[in-house]
């Protein structure tokens, strides 16, 4: 079992299973992936693979959510650990909120939903090497 995960963080159930199916065809056993419906439940995934000792290499994570909104949970994750890549898949994030997450949250890279598998494949790929 790989020791490796990505997590995907998204309110819509439609967009976490696309999310899975497109990155285990994209990469199959290579990395674990974990989808959580709110940055709430992404934390206790977060906190469930620290405990087993999985690294997170990357979170996507949609913008527009309830309680807490993409950039602001991707801060988050930046401050506790800085070295996970920070991706932010969105429909409606403005300019101010994907610049917020750069700068507070290193954002790496923002896809526009609907993204393509093409898309997903590039900036996962460019991100981990």
């Amino acid at each position: 079992m790989s020791d490796a995960a990505i997590l995907c963080v998204d309110d819509e159930s439609v967009v976490l299973k696309a999310l899975k199916e497109q990155l285990q065809r994209l990469f199959g056993r290579r990395y674990i992936y974990e989808m959580a419906q709110s940055a709430e439940e992404a934390w206790m995934v977060i906190d469930e693979l620290e405990e087993e000792e999985i690294k997170i290499l990357i979170i996507v994570s949609d913008w527009l959510m309830p309680n807490v909104k993409g950039d602001e949970f991707l801060a988050q994750v930046y401050q506790r650990f800085p070295e996970v890549i920070t991706v932010m898949l969105t429909g409606q994030a403005d300019e101010a909120a994907i610049e917020r997450a750069r700068q507070e949250a290193n954002l790496y890279a923002c896809l526009h939903k609907p993204w393509t598998e093409e898309d997903l494949k590039r900036t996962i790929n460019a991100a981990l090497n």
